[in-house]
């Protein structure tokens, strides 16, 4: 069986077969939601915006549920593959599959239960709340297949075959293009149709993944009668890719902390305005996500082999790639605003004003949004779940005075600057703590050379 990692690869080129694939399936997975908008924008106009908007912490929460099956249970494979026991990582495998299932059908209940009410909560009202409620009736039902079409991309990622995973991202996203066209624009069908387009597209996303790992193509072939749960197991990945959850947590949270004070000193534009936004932003994190999931699998792998240094190189390596593309959007975000809100709005001079304000004041920093995504994984992946869990549910705890307190001062505008103003308070707190324990590292391999030569 080949290894997931090739050993003689340089560090360089191993982060790029694993970054470039990963990039490019997280912002097909990103179209998602940005073809959702454009279709939305225009054939609906500011409150579907709005609406769909204050549906998606809802659908966040889904989708954070994937991010954990998927990091958690893809980390230990790694790890386990790079300490060379293939047989735990097939048990890890099938006991990911095994939460999968059990996740989906706790947040079926609990989505059918508690969606409008969480959209009640946002100050949704009229019109937007009635949107919000048809698209998270579907995402109710649907809720095995979101979580599934998460995860398994990068369970296929860490079964050294990240080019398919890409692959079926792709496949995902031109059928919810189609299906958007067909149900929005062809048959008014609303945030329903939209909801309907994306289920059924991560429906697709879940067979193929399924038959892959069931094929002689996977390198960790399952079979029916050798499928395990291993609640060990479980609780492991649970414990790594807790974090990954709390990151869409914090993100679900954060956005319907804003939508109800958009609604509370603004309007229904100002939410619709947050949305096209939060569609902008939501390419450069994807990115930026992206870039950390395919470092996942070779630092993993490193850490399982006691390979210190090739860490060190890769995480570097990830973190000048999520700076300069970060700091080259928000300069392309500032010069061509205009032309960027266009695709999401039609021709409404009132949300396009508000939107520029928005984007200039919400989003001078997000490449250091970028930076705490990586640092977050990269812990994960060292097998330090309680720092990547830390880091995420402390994202989330440093924005709530600047939420609390900047929109008395500031009114809408205080708004928009709570979160750059939290991630620089965030990240004088995160670039030591990962210098410090990179550096760590290093030091205690060079003892154990030392020692042993």
């Amino acid at each position: 069986m080949q290894e997931t990692i090739i050993p003689k690869e340089s560090v360089r080129r191993t982060f790029w077969r694993y970054a470039i694939p990963s990039v490019a399936a997280m912002l097909v997975n990103g179209l998602y939601q940005v073809i959702d908008g454009i279709f939305v924008g225009h054939y609906i106009g500011y409150e579907g915006l709005a609406g769909i908007n204050m549906a998606w912490p809802v659908i966040g929460i889904i989708a954070g549920l994937g991010l954990l099956v998927g990091m958690g249970t893809g980390s230990l494979i790694s790890i386990y593959r790079g300490e060379g026991n293939n047989t735990k990582a097939q048990q890890t495998l099938s006991t990911g599959l095994g939460i999968i299932f059990l996740c989906g059908l706790l947040t079926m209940m609990l989505v059918s239960t508690l969606g409008p009410t969480m959209l009640i909560a946002q100050g949704a009202v009229g019109t937007a709340l009635s949107l919000g409620i048809e698209y998270i009736d579907v995402f109710a039902w649907g809720a095995v297949f979101t979580i599934a079409a998460g995860a398994m991309p990068m369970l296929i990622r860490n079964d050294d075959s990240p080019n398919l995973s890409t692959l079926l991202m792709a496949i995902g996203a031109l059928m919810n293009i189609v299906l958007d066209y067909l149900f929005i624009a062809k048959f008014g069908w609303g945030l329903k149709g939209a909801a309907l387009a994306t289920v059924i597209s991560q429906i697709t996303i879940f067979v193929l993944a399924i038959g892959y790992f069931f094929s002689s193509n996977s390198q960790l072939r399952l079979c029916w009668r050798t499928l395990t749960f291993s609640p060990t197991l479980a609780v492991k990945l649970i414990g790594l890719g807790t974090s990954s959850l709390f990151m869409y947590a914090y993100f679900s949270f954060v956005i319907a902390l804003h939508n109800r004070l958009f609604m509370e000193y603004g309007t229904a534009v100002h939410v619709g305005a947050f949305a096209i936004v939060g569609y902008l932003m939501t390419m450069y994190y994807l990115l930026a996500e992206g870039v950390a999931s395919g470092m996942q699998p070779p630092v993993s792998y490193y850490f399982g082999a006691d390979q210190v240094e090739k860490i060190k190189a890769t995480l570097m390596l990830a973190i000048k790639v999520v700076l300069l593309t970060g700091i080259g959007a928000v300069i392309f975000l500032n010069l061509y605003p205009n032309t960027l809100i266009e695709l999401f709005s039609n021709n409404d001079p009132v949300l396009a004003g508000e939107t520029v304000n928005g984007l200039r004041l919400h989003l001078f920093a997000m490449f250091l949004d970028g930076f705490i995504a990586l640092a977050s994984v990269y812990f994960m992946a060292v097998n330090q779940g309680g720092k990547a869990l830390a880091i995420s549910a402390g994202n989330m705890l440093v924005q709530l005075p600047f939420l609390y307190f900047l929109p008395q001062w500031l009114g809408v505008n205080g708004i928009w600057l709570s979160v750059p103003l939290s991630n620089i308070v965030l990240a004088v707190i995160v670039v030591p703590l990962v210098w410090s324990d990179i550096n760590k590292k290093s030091q205690t391999n060079g003892k154990i050379l030392l020692v042993h030569g």
